[in-house]
């Protein structure tokens, strides 16, 4: 008899793990945000209502204005993005090497990395990969190591060793993670049309920035990605205790989706929501065809797809603040 229970009880302690880890991960990057409580961008050391004088202090831009008269020098009537950026970096006090700190102009809407407690710039991307990849991999390891012991069925995971099997994974993932990237696409351009903030920190961080690192990107990371999570989120939470229990998927695919979103709250509060719908409609997709391969192809092909676009080729949605 398949040991039901324990291969339960291993599932909780790897999401607790993955929320854990998740959290701290996110806090790392808020550090020190005194806005990133409320969802808001923090401002930078210098807004554009502000300046920095030679002793590093903030003031206001109309008494400098205002002194620029007393001196009989006229204020400038306008600047443009370039030379307001020159300006500020070159007043900006140096740091402990003695060079001068690049404070960055504030983005319209979307928090950028620099303001963050953690500088992305003194992170290698190379790290960042080996990390996630070894992270996950882990706890796909030692979720797959509980199945083998817990003699738990593969039917019970959406799994199956069949020809008929690897052609229809393959054949309906890909379909299924064409239609569903196109529709979180269209989801986070309406997000950003209305105005709400969507956080891709960790996008950016683990994009690489030459054709190897793009190999073990789209070969190696995030395969290991979509296999854990999908292995995690759809094939133990809900096949497994819908198989061993009886207990109705539906209403499993509302939890795992929740523990879902809740694991990609480094995006934000927008990327929360849509990363949780994305979830329930993968569950469905889990509960319909029975097929773990399935939702892992989806799976894969959703983040690829991302990362290609937006980062490979740089495509964004406009912001509606620009302009």
């Amino acid at each position: 008899m398949p040991q039901w229970a324990t291969f339960v009880g291993i599932t909780g302690v790897v999401l607790a793990l993955l929320l854990v880890l998740s959290h701290l991960t996110q806090s790392a990057f808020t550090d020190g945000d005194p806005d990133s409580s409320d969802g808001e961008p923090r401002a930078n050391a210098t807004t554009a209502a502000e300046t920095v004088d030679g002793t590093g202090n903030s003031q206001p831009r109309d008494a400098e204005q205002a002194a620029g008269s007393d001196g009989g020098e006229q204020p400038p009537v306008a600047r443009d993005n370039e030379s307001a950026r020159d300006d500020r970096s070159a007043d900006v006090p140096s740091d402990v090497a003695g060079e001068p700190r690049d404070v960055p102009l504030e983005s319209h809407g979307r928090r950028r990395p620099a303001d963050r407690g953690v500088d992305p710039d003194s992170l290698s991307t190379g790290l960042v990969l080996a990390n996630v990849a070894f992270s996950q991999g882990l706890f796909a390891l030692v979720l797959l190591g509980a199945a083998v012991y817990t003699a738990v069925p593969a039917a019970a995971l959406g799994i199956e060793l069949s020809i008929a099997y690897l052609r229809s994974g393959l054949l309906w993932g890909t379909a299924a993670g064409c239609v569903f990237y196109v529709a979180n696409e269209l989801a986070g351009a309406a997000a950003t049309r209305v105005g709400f903030d969507h956080d891709e920190a960790l996008r950016e961080l683990l994009s690489p920035d030459s054709l190897e690192g793009w190999l073990v990107l789209l070969l190696g990371v995030l395969p290991i990605i979509a296999l854990f999570e999908e292995f995690l989120f759809r094939a133990a939470l809900i096949g497994v205790p819908a198989a061993g229990y009886g207990l109705s998927p539906w209403l499993l695919a509302v939890g795992s989706s929740i523990a879902f979103a809740l694991g990609h709250g480094m995006q934000g509060p927008v990327g929360v929501v849509v990363t949780g719908l994305l979830g329930f409609v993968l569950a469905a997709v889990f509960i319909a065809t029975g097929s773990l391969l399935v939702v892992v192809v989806a799976h894969y092909l959703i983040n690829a797809l991302e990362f290609v676009v937006h980062e490979g080729i740089g495509l964004e949605w406009a912001d509606p603040l620009e302009g």
